[in-house]
Order: structure tokens, then sequence, then C-alpha cells
């Protein structure tokens, strides 16, 4: 960040970001309805947990959405990473526990044609849309919009594993590749859910550089900037 943006651009930057989570939310409304469906279709926790993950992309969206709904998003930043944080956690949590009962023997993942394709799309799609609302968010000063960007960056990260689960599952027969990415993806959820909750540091940070533009960085730790 470099100087105190003017009220125009920090407009313009409101209303990317308001699109951007517009576009996260009713994707990822299609991507869990589909996952979930089909995850339970085919007994399959990598598609369920991939399911909810977009659920918790939709909550951290909306949390992003609330937060900028009115004109001092500053003033939501805290309660709103609090939200993306503990969407995080229950994602881990509930994955985590069916993942552990799927390898210890209570079903069995089949094929499922319409998960590989699902998420092929979404490892094509995630990507470019992280990176829009990462550059977005660094430029806004906004710890909580970059910690939802790196929300969906994971689902990249995501559909790769269970993009592999289900491959092996269905052309190897290695049934326990499927319970095994829905492990990594709470893995992924815990980790990120820790960096969205130590992120209050990182948005204070943020917005005292917003005062004070002779500052080169966000501070030890911080991925705002």
């Amino acid at each position: 960040m470099s100087g105190i943006l003017s009220e125009g651009r920090r407009d313009v930057l409101r209303r990317r970001v308001r699109l951007i989570v517009a576009t996260t939310i009713g994707y990822n409304v299609v991507e869990a309805v589909v996952a979930v469906a089909a995850g339970a279709g085919a007994s399959s926790a990598a598609l369920i947990a991939f399911g909810l993950d977009s659920v918790v992309e939709v909550v951290s969206a909306a949390a992003i959405a609330w937060q900028f709904a009115g004109r001092d998003h500053e003033a939501r930043e805290r309660t709103a990473l609090r939200i993306v944080a503990l969407s995080f956690f229950a994602l881990a949590a509930y994955v985590g526990f069916e993942a552990v009962r799927a390898l210890a023997g209570a079903s069995e993942p089949g094929h499922s044609t319409v998960g590989i394709v699902l998420a092929a799309v979404s490892l094509a799609v995630m990507p470019g849309l992280s990176y829009l609302e990462r550059r977005t968010g660094r430029e806004l000063g906004s710890a909580a919009v970059v910690a939802d960007s790196k929300q969906t960056l994971i689902c990249s990260y995501l559909s790769a594993v269970l993009l592999a689960g289900l491959v092996l599952n269905s052309t190897l027969g290695w049934w326990w590749a499927d319970p095994l990415a829905a492990l990594v993806i709470a893995g992924f959820a815990v980790r990120e859910g820790v960096e969205a909750w130590q992120g209050d540091a990182c948005a204070m940070t943020a917005g005292a550089l917003l005062r004070e533009p002779e500052a080169d960085g966000c501070g030890p730790g911080c991925d705002c900037c």
C-alpha cells in the first residue's frame, strides 16, 4: 500500500468487492447443492465435505457483503473476520468426524462422474476469482476481504484434492482416498480458521496504514498488504 486512497478510488474498490462477493455466493450456492447431492448419492465424505466448504464460502462471502453494506466497512472488520474464522472451525469439526467415521469402515464411497466434473470446473474458476479479490482487499487495506480471498483460493486447492481422491477411487478402487481427501480439507479449514481469527491485528494495522502512508508494511506476520 503506498499512500492514502482517494474517496473515489475507495468507492470503486467497495463496488468491486460487492460484485466479487455476489459472484462468489451465486457460484458456491450451486456448487454446494451439486456437491452435497452427489456426495450423498455416492456416499462420498470428500464430496460432502467439498459441498460444505462451499457453504462456508457462502457464509464467509455473506459476512463480507454485510461488512461492505455500509459506508464504514472498517468498523465491521473484526466481526466479519470472526464470522469467517468460526465458519472454518465448524467445517473442520464436521468434516473431520465424517472422514474418520468413513475410514473406520462405516461406508465405502462409490464412483461419481458429477463430482469429478464439478471439481475440475472449480479448479478452473476459483483461482482467478481469488486473485481479483485478494488484490482488491490489499489495496483497500481490508484483512477480512483478504481472508475471504484466501478461503476462495483454498477452494482451488480442495478442488485438486477432491479431484485426486475421486479419480483414484473410480480408477483404482482406492476407496480410502476419498475420506483421506476429506481429512486434508478439514486440515486446511483449521489452518485458515486460525489465520482468520488472528487477522484482527492485521485489520487494525491496515487501518492505521490508511492514516499513515509513510509506513512500509503491515507489520510482522501480517498478510493484508
